[in-house]
């Protein structure tokens, strides 16, 4: 595989490996300049749940270590998962959620929330590592899904409106072996699964929002697919990195580097379209998250900490983080 820059790049610890125990304190933010959107960009369909946005305070600073992103139906908003708690961005403005400033691992947004892990602020009291958690409410209270003081699980798909999981279980703890599992009731039991055909180091999963059965994975050997939960997958993708994965109602997305980096539609009759990236010099996609009520709207987060936004499936693009920094 020619130009694999990007897999060092990775393993070296800027997505995949595994947070220190110290967990994040909160940061002292001067308030966010607001910043027009571009008159392209629309604002969002999605009913606002304000309860959520009382959480948020300005934010205007610089995020790092992000481990998911995602669009909330609910809080309309796009939520960075970051090492420093919950950042937003929303109509042009940043904000970031208060008093909740925990190290999130294995992010991923839902219809009404957000499913995680990672390791706890340490002002919350909660154990380290946190295990599995949902919050329905903007992070103001957490539902606790097991293996708190467990397991830290990086690796982890959560269907959008199923709430249903597919994991990798880096060590047995309590419930599980090492290796691949599935919750199809929600988190509620858990069964391992074969992964049968899933080669190389998997950075990424992805789940369809309402069949539990499609899951995706990213891999250093490539994008995988899989129909039956897990049990077995079939490799998509030839003499490329996989790097990102993420299934929409019709299609998967996902993000792969070779010679450069690229992001292709998938339907899921097995059509495939290449969509157009901003410019990008020896970086790649990691993140990929669509808008729940605008299919064109589609957001990217990048290997060097650049993320970009789209209202038109890809023919322009508008930076919202330069190398953290938001814009």
């Amino acid at each position: 595989m020619k130009n694999n820059w990007l897999w060092p790049v990775i393993a070296a610890g800027l997505f995949i490996s595994a947070c220190g125990a110290e967990t994040a304190q909160q940061e002292t933010e001067n308030p966010a300049d607001a910043s027009p959107e571009s008159t392209e960009e629309t604002e969002t369909a999605s009913a606002v749940d304000s309860a959520a946005m009382e959480l948020e305070v300005p934010f205007d600073g610089v995020m790092d270590h992000v481990h998911g992103m995602g669009y909330i139906e609910e809080n309309g908003g796009l939520y960075f998962a970051s090492h420093h708690g919950l950042k937003v961005h929303r109509d042009g403005k940043w904000t970031e959620i208060e008093d909740q400033y925990h190290d999130f691992m294995g992010f991923n947004a839902t219809a009404t929330g957000f499913v995680s892990s990672g390791h706890p602020d340490m002002q919350s009291g909660m154990q380290n590592p946190l295990g599995i958690k949902r919050s329905d409410d903007g992070g103001e209270t957490f539902e606790d899904l097991g293996f708190e003081g467990e397991t830290d699980f990086h690796e982890m798909a959560v269907g959008y409106n199923t709430n249903n999981l597919f994991v990798f279980n880096p060590q047995a703890n309590s419930e599980m072996e090492t290796g691949f599992h599935r919750s199809d009731d929600a988190g509620e039991t858990w069964q391992q699964t074969a992964a049968e055909g899933l080669d190389g180091k998997v950075t990424y999963l992805a789940m369809h929002p309402d069949d539990s059965m499609m899951i995706a994975a990213a891999s250093n050997q490539g994008i995988f697919l899989s129909e039956d939960g897990g049990e077995s997958f079939t490799r998509i993708t030839e003499g490329e990195l996989g790097t990102a994965a993420f299934f929409s109602e019709d299609a998967l997305y996902y993000g792969t580097y070779s010679e450069q980096a690229k992001l292709v539609k998938r339907d899921l009759s097995g059509e495939e379209q290449e969509i157009s990236l901003p410019e990008m010099t020896e970086d790649g996609v990691v993140y990929v998250a669509q808008h729940p009520e605008n299919p064109e709207q589609l957001a990217i987060y990048t290997v060097k900490g650049h993320a970009w936004q789209t209202q038109d499936a890809g023919e322009n693009w508008t930076q919202i983080l330069n190398a953290g920094q938001v814009q």
